[in-house]
């Protein structure tokens, strides 16, 4: 286990997308037993990765024209706890 900028960020887009499977999972799962089911779960997960997690690869694509190298970085690891700390309120309001 690394702890250079690099791999902090690959860990931190793996824990976002580990807790968007995880409250997938769970809302699949709960509107399957109870019989409501239907396509908007899966299409609020996609829109969910157009919204929180395509403007975390724009910040990252941008790193290289940051003049102090550190700005946009702090951004990219802003934005990534503030969406894992979303989902993982919205787990705990799904259990």
């Amino acid at each position: 286990m690394e702890f250079t900028a690099v791999s902090m960020s690959n860990y931190m887009m793996m824990a976002v997308f580990g807790l968007m499977i995880i409250g997938f999972l769970l809302g699949f799962f709960k509107s399957f037993w109870t019989g409501t089911f239907s396509p908007s779960i899966v299409l609020n997960y996609l829109k969910d990765i157009v919204y929180y997690v395509l403007p975390l690869n724009v910040l990252w694509s941008m790193m290289s024209i940051d003049p102090t190298g550190w700005i946009l970085l702090i951004f990219y690891f802003i934005g990534g706890l503030a969406v894992m700390i979303k989902y993982a309120m919205d787990i705990k309001g799904k259990i």
